[in-house]
């Protein structure tokens, strides 16, 4: 009888071990410490774990890639690495350097997110207007070939310390429309637990902070972080939600499930966050495998991201034709639950722009003609008479009854207020634009006496 896939993996655990400590325990495998601390750095060291040979040629193109973006892989996951088909393999691409990262393509940019541009204070990101992103580390597990901040990646200069922490919490408790607070890096988890927990009682001490959400890919590269001990911590603050980073069903092993089930069992509810990359996912029937495990594991498939424009990340950027073919195949096909939202995370910090295939075909006064994911065309009837209910602000004698829900106010922006009927906005103007330019040069020749 053939031996399992599990049996296959566990194996292949014992012998990447064996190579690094061969007279210890095995049982040091599943501790998170020990993972970190023999993270593999180099080319060699890969190539003896996994038991491969590159051609010359090709390590010494490797080598000059982690010269300019650093190589650093948990043992744990590159036990998933098939060895016997490493090109191809969807994890080793993740994983290990590419000589293809250094080539710059001409829209390739080091912050294609502007997240330097809109920080008010280190480690703060203030782009939407009721929340923020919050980096409270720089250190990850393991360094993924696909990460939008290759920027930071190996640099300790600008690893948060204590006093850039507290610069960044004073900032939330300041801005008091701050609702939801995301943490990031790095990876949060890389923290100490009793360092994580200060940073989250600050933070839920803080009045107007409704929602605290951690984004981690722990549970994909090194899911022996998931202890019961850092769970019971977690739950002490909740309303708090986890996203985490599986790209592929074969990431989704025994121990990456254990570490999800705790969490879950801990009350977090969890999300998933995947990157659409060239040959790694981008395959119809790779991602509703992806998406159901996913949602067998209690996680709910949340964004497919468009690879971002950072630098070294050409090859792995599909066309935006891919995605739309990728949630065809899933809109319909499969329950409403396992579909994400596939968005663009747009370059020079316009946040993230849903994108999805065209089901409204068109439209008139009364009907709106639809297709659905058959290609079946229908139509829909709109009202014969709506009088919608006049906004004049006055919130405690409205009739939608907002004075008993709790609805805060919030100061339209964009799209929002064009749409307000409570706003005398009637276009949003670039900037810059020449016409309206020239239209106040006339009105202040006009003023001059």
């Amino acid at each position: 009888m053939a031996p399992t896939h599990h049996a296959q993996q566990h194996a292949r655990q014992e012998h990447i071990h064996g190579q690094i400590a061969p007279d210890g325990d095995f049982q040091r495998w599943f501790d998170w410490r020990w993972q970190l601390k023999h993270r593999i750095r180099d080319l060699a060291s890969a190539e003896r774990l996994l038991g491969i040979d590159l051609p010359e040629e090709r390590r010494r193109e490797l080598e000059g890639t982690i010269a300019r973006f650093p190589l650093s892989v948990t043992p744990y996951y590159l036990s998933l690495i098939d060895a016997n088909d490493y090109e191809n393999d969807p994890v080793f691409k993740q994983a290990l350097p590419m000589p293809e990262e250094l080539l710059i393509g001409n829209a390739d940019m080091a912050d294609p997110l502007s997240e330097d541009h809109d920080s008010p204070v280190p480690g703060i990101t203030h782009r939407y207007p009721d929340r923020v992103l919050f980096l409270v580390s720089n250190v990850c597990a393991m360094y993924c070939r696909h990460c939008t901040r290759k920027r930071k990646v190996g640099d300790r200069d600008s690893i948060p310390d204590w006093a850039q922490i507290e610069a960044g919490l004073a900032y939330v408790r300041e801005h008091s429309e701050v609702r939801d607070v995301l943490l990031s890096g790095g990876d949060p988890f890389l923290l100490e637990d009793g360092y994580l927990e200060w940073i989250l009682k600050e933070l839920r001490a803080i009045p107007h902070v409704e929602i605290i959400r951690i984004g981690t890919r722990t549970p994909v590269v090194l899911p022996y972080r998931i202890t019961d001990g850092l769970c019971d911590m977690l739950k002490r603050y909740h309303p708090l939600w986890i996203n985490t980073h599986f790209n592929h069903p074969r990431e989704l092993t025994a121990s990456s499930r254990q570490a999800l089930a705790r969490l879950a069992d801990a009350g977090i509810p969890l999300g998933n966050q995947t990157v659409l990359l060239a040959g790694v996912n981008d395959c119809p029937r790779i991602m509703r495998a992806l998406v159901h495990d996913l949602v067998r594991n209690r996680v709910r498939p949340y964004y497919l991201y468009q690879c971002d424009l950072s630098e070294g990340l050409t090859h792995f950027r599909t066309p935006v034709g891919k995605g739309i073919e990728i949630m065809e195949s899933l809109q319909g096909h499969t329950s409403g639950l396992c579909v994400p939202t596939y968005v663009i995370d747009a370059p020079g910090g316009g946040g993230k722009i849903p994108v999805m295939p065209n089901y409204l075909i068109s439209w008139s006064t009364n009907k709106v003609v639809l297709r659905n994911f058959e290609g079946v065309i229908t139509t829909y009837q709109e009202p014969d008479s709506y009088e919608p209910v006049f906004c004049d602000r006055k919130c405690d004698k409205c009739d939608l009854q907002l004075h008993l829900s709790n609805a805060d106010e919030a100061q339209a922006v964009g799209i929002h207020r064009l749409l307000a009927d409570w706003d005398d906005a009637i276009a949003l103007v670039p900037e810059g634009n020449e016409r309206y330019e020239r239209r106040e040069t006339e009105v202040d020749e006009d003023d001059t006496p």
